[in-house]
């Protein structure tokens, strides 16, 4: 799921990724994007030594941003090409070939598409994504949503029957970045809800049953929740909330 700047390392640091069958082998049978963002889509120009096209799936609003806003996909087809795979919005889900036994949904999510999105000041259904994966035998299902402004009815039905919840943990309040002195913007202005505050993120994950593993990803490095010896950090580990690290392993 994306492709981050850093995917290259992220294979060289995991066995499982990287079966040297070939020369410029990996085991990546497709890309799943939940949005057209930067920090999503970069590493897709590091996997263009690719022997084989990628596929791609996203919807529509994702490869306008990766073909017109910011064209990575135009850039890949120099090199390995691309076999781009739709994502409907219609709650039927898809799969993923050579990914057996897991049924993959999309919601879309209120965020904000990226700076250089055709839809940048008219956002439409499809600029982000949640991703439900489930797991056919066991019925089990993990949520991964990155980017959240809010959480709407059905991804609070989405995340209420989860096994497991990974979502938007950027930053721990609204101004974070504005009092720090790096940007003019809040959290919500760039589509991201703040843990703290009335309504944010950890209010949220407080309602879950109690089974579910609940885990913040997508960290902005001003988040105070990195450091582990920081207070904000103990009030995470007191409501049973995790904070995502390199090579975590989610068993559903």
């Amino acid at each position: 799921m994306n492709a981050s700047p850093d995917v290259l390392a992220q294979l060289r640091a995991n066995p499982d990724l990287q079966p040297g069958r070939a020369i410029r082998d990996s085991a990546v049978v497709a890309i799943v994007l939940v949005d057209g963002q930067v920090d999503h889509t970069t590493g897709l120009y590091m996997l263009r030594e690719s022997v084989r096209p990628w596929p791609i799936w996203c919807t529509d609003s994702a490869y306008a941003d990766l073909t017109l806003g910011n064209p990575v996909l135009g850039v890949l087809e120099f090199f390995c090409g691309v076999d781009r795979r739709r994502i409907d919005l219609d709650d039927t889900g898809f799969n993923v070939d050579g990914v057996p036994g897991i049924r993959w949904r999309a919601l879309p999510v209120a965020s904000k598409p990226a700076p250089y999105s055709p839809n940048r000041d008219s956002p439409v259904a499809g600029d982000n994504l949640a991703l439900v994966i489930e797991d056919k035998v066991t019925g089990k299902t993990a949520l991964y949503a990155p980017g959240l402004s809010a959480v709407d009815e059905r991804v609070w039905r989405a995340m209420q029957s989860a096994a497991c919840v990974l979502v938007d943990g950027t930053f721990w309040t609204d101004d974070e970045m504005i009092r720090l002195g790096i940007s003019s913007k809040r959290a919500r202005d760039i589509g991201h809800l703040a843990q703290t505050g009335p309504g944010g993120m950890l209010e949220w994950l407080d309602r879950l049953p109690s089974a579910t593993r609940k885990i913040l990803i997508h960290i902005n490095n001003t988040n105070p929740i990195l450091d582990e010896s920081s207070a904000e950090s103990a009030e995470l580990a007191r409501r049973g909330i995790e904070v995502a690290r390199d090579g975590m392993e989610i068993l559903l």
